[in-house]
């Protein structure tokens, strides 16, 4: 038993390394940048507990004495504060690497629970079509009537006013993934519903019914895997649009507080001194944000063109 599983792992490894993706990959160069770049930015953002010089969390570990001081290569800098400090004697680098690891937890967190709803609800409505496709779609055609962020900025307004003031802060993050779920859902939905309505009619799902399997099984068993390459590609997508969302309702006052700050609440905060000399505080978090944004939208354009047979 433990021979054929030593075995049949080399050989999974195998058909993977001669695969048209991985030879696309690799004759890519603009999607093996882009797959470093994410794997550094959020990978040093995961690791930030053991590689920042400061917890930014900790009000103990902060000096004020330190506050304002300019990047490494300038005047009036001071190790080990690499990229300066804010206003509150936080250093700089150590609260790009946590707020990023917010910006992406949250975006991740929207993207997945954005998939589930929507794979379902395309399921359903692909499958059994009537009334379901019809109610389930009309829902789908308001919500894409409607901007995205202005959604998103009535969810995350209308819950934060529900919940109690001192629960606002540590739901904040819950709220925006709320508020970017429900704005990001349909286009998962009506991309699994076309591909469903295509798969139902074939051979392989007439078999199936014709042996009684549940029809639960059939839609989550048999058609579900056949949709899912559409929906990876939109899927890498929107975690970048996702990101910049949260970034949006971050900047606008109404995400991440600022004793929790991701990468939007940085630039809103460091917007605020933009004239006063502390550049720092606003061009980091742009440049952290557009450089992740960036990686993986060069990553969601490469799986595109890979999975698309028509480029092969």
């Amino acid at each position: 038993m433990t021979t054929q599983s030593t075995n049949s792992a080399p050989s999974r490894r195998k058909r993977f390394r001669d695969s048209d993706l991985w030879w696309s990959f690799t004759h890519s160069w603009s999607a093996r940048i882009a797959a470093v770049l994410l794997i550094v930015l959020i990978g040093s953002a995961f690791l930030a507990p053991w590689i920042a010089p400061q917890n930014p969390y900790d009000a103990a570990s902060l000096d004020m004495w330190k506050s304002e001081l300019p990047p490494i290569w300038q005047q009036g800098s001071e190790m080990p504060y690499l990229l300066g400090t804010d206003t509150q004697g936080r250093d700089m680098l150590s609260v790009l690497l946590y707020g990023t690891r917010i910006s992406v937890m949250i975006g991740f967190a929207s993207v997945i629970f954005s998939l589930l709803i929507g794979l379902t609800l395309g399921l359903v409505a692909g499958y059994f079509g009537g009334i379901a496709d019809n109610l389930l779609m009309r829902v789908g055609d308001v919500v894409l009537s409607i901007p995205t962020i202005l959604i998103a900025i009535l969810v995350s307004a209308v819950v934060r006013q529900m919940l109690p003031t001192n629960l606002r802060e540590i739901g904040a993050a819950a709220v925006l993934v709320l508020a970017i779920t429900l704005s990001g859902w349909v286009q998962y939905a009506r991309t699994v519903r076309a591909q469903t309505i295509v798969e139902r009619g074939k051979e392989y799902v007439m078999a199936a019914k014709l042996l009684n399997v549940p029809k639960h099984r059939i839609m989550f068993r048999h058609i579900l895997p056949n949709t899912l390459t559409p929906v990876l590609v939109a899927a890498t997508l929107s975690f970048g649009m996702a990101i910049l969302t949260e970034a949006t309702l971050s900047f606008l006052g109404i995400g991440m507080p600022p004793g929790q700050p991701s990468l939007g609440t940085l630039i809103r905060i460091g917007n605020q001194y933009l004239f006063s000399g502390l550049w720092w505080m606003v061009i980091f978090p742009v440049v952290q944000l557009s450089l992740l944004v960036i990686s993986v939208n060069l990553l969601g354009d490469w799986l595109r063109d890979a999975l698309n047979p028509k480029l092969r």
